[in-house]
């Protein structure tokens, strides 16, 4: 469909947004182009400079956005399913690289597309705009669901303007400005309080913020950013941690110190029995659906056993190119077998940026005793040789429900602080 300046509609009347999109922008004229892809938020800010996607930077954190230049333009592949939340809005935009307006073009055209069918289409000429040295093309923004709007409008000021209108700074130097030059700064945005994302966010779990803020500030963490995931025992011997709230509990008490730590807010999830299934990252919005309703349903499919190393094989891929630490929380209730293949995970990924929060929760109940399998490999952690630092933590609890919450956000952020300073001079993250 051909569509005009001005039009809006959804997204998903054209396309399957749980499919990458690939959009297309080029312009026919006597100047160079240069193209860019701004993930601003939700007060059209450029909130994470990694967002900012363009001949210098030509992917976002996880590849949700990717660059790649041809003839005339650019194309950029978007997965919108996996951005984060932060992001509310895509701007694709076309700015000129020397002297020159967008009023003497020949041709800009974009398109919006999808495998070889699925297609929308916009032209506009040199007629359409003045004297401006950019334009601002396509937004793909959130409003309910996924919406576009040709915009096609020119904008004072080129790449560099731009930049500095989404909120972020060009880094500067003593050196001859190039194309080269123009990046989006490397430091991070000062971080939104976590009593501010709470209240807004999740007022229901507002007493888990000072507890865990005083922890966070006799270890120093306030500052630190860090990938964060939980991973969730779902054997059968765990039914009645499910059925009497306790799952549900454990995933209220971890979200907070994703939100305070994770570089989008989010928290990984993984639900592992017999084997494992990532499930949707969870979030202030989810959080109390992070336990399914047909929990004993996924119980079975997961074949109600335990077998650690299937998901600890999981989250290695994931994080052992990270560009941020990782901190894993993972919930177990005991009866861990198959130690020779955990410690060589543990082993292999000492040398990665993966740190490991065992915690134990009723492996003293029944079949702990029936079996006499207890915690296994995970209680004999801090004796681990052949590591190359120590990647590692392990604690128990009886009953986590009841448990001081000053008590536990301690024990969890205990051994981290360690293994980030160790992870630092081994050179393992920066």
């Amino acid at each position: 469909m051909k569509v005009e300046r001005g039009v809006r509609d959804n997204l998903e009347k054209f396309f399957d947004i749980s499919k990458p999109l690939k959009v297309t922008l080029k312009i026919s004229g006597k100047a160079t182009y240069d193209f860019t892809c701004f993930g601003v938020d939700a007060k059209n800010k450029l909130s994470d400079d990694r967002y900012m996607i363009f001949y210098n930077q030509t992917q976002s954190p996880r590849g949700e956005i990717r660059y790649n230049e041809i003839s005339n333009g650019a194309e950029f592949f978007i997965d919108l399913e996996t951005l984060p939340s932060t992001v509310q809005r895509l701007v694709f935009t076309a700015s000129i690289d020397g002297a020159g307006s967008m009023g003497e073009i020949s041709t800009h055209d974009l398109t919006i597309e999808q495998g070889d069918k699925e297609k929308v289409t916009a032209q506009f000429g040199g007629r359409d705009f003045q004297n401006e040295k950019a334009i601002t093309s396509l937004e793909i923004y959130r409003k309910n669901n996924w919406r576009f709007q040709i915009v096609a409008r020119g904008f004072d000021g080129g790449l560099d303007k731009l930049l500095e209108f989404y909120g972020g700074e060009q880094i500067q130097d003593d050196t001859v400005n190039t194309k080269s030059d123009i990046q989006p700064t490397p430091t991070k945005p000062k971080k939104i309080s976590l009593e501010k994302k709470i209240q807004e966010g999740a007022p229901k779990l507002i007493s888990l913020v000072k507890p865990l803020k005083v922890e966070l500030e006799k270890r120093n963490l306030q500052e630190t950013v860090a990938k964060v995931a939980l991973v969730m025992d779902i054997s059968g011997s765990m039914y009645s941690s499910y059925e009497n709230g306790t799952v549900q509990e454990i995933v209220n008490k971890i979200v907070p110190i994703a939100v305070q730590f994770d570089d989008d807010g989010e928290l990984d999830f993984w639900y592992y029995g017999s084997i494992c299934r990532r499930m949707d990252s969870v979030t202030l919005l989810n959080y109390e659906r992070a336990v399914p309703s047909d929990w004993s349903d996924l119980m079975n499919r997961l074949e109600c056993g335990n077998y650690e190393p299937a998901v600890m094989r999981e989250v290695i891929n994931e994080y052992q190119n990270s560009e941020f630490p990782a901190y894993i929380v993972f919930i177990s209730d005991g009866g861990v077998g198959s130690a020779d293949e955990i410690k060589s995970l543990i082993i292999s990924s000492s040398k990665m940026p993966i740190f490991w929060q065992f915690v134990g929760i009723g492996g003293n109940g029944f079949f702990s005793r029936l079996f006499g399998s207890g915690y296994g490999i995970f209680e004999k952690l801090d004796t681990l040789e052949g590591r190359y630092v120590d990647n590692t933590n392990f604690f128990a609890l009886d009953d986590f429900r009841n448990v001081d919450n000053s008590e536990l956000y301690s024990r969890l952020l205990n051994e981290f602080p360690n293994w980030l300073k160790a992870a630092r001079s081994k050179n393992i993250i920066r």
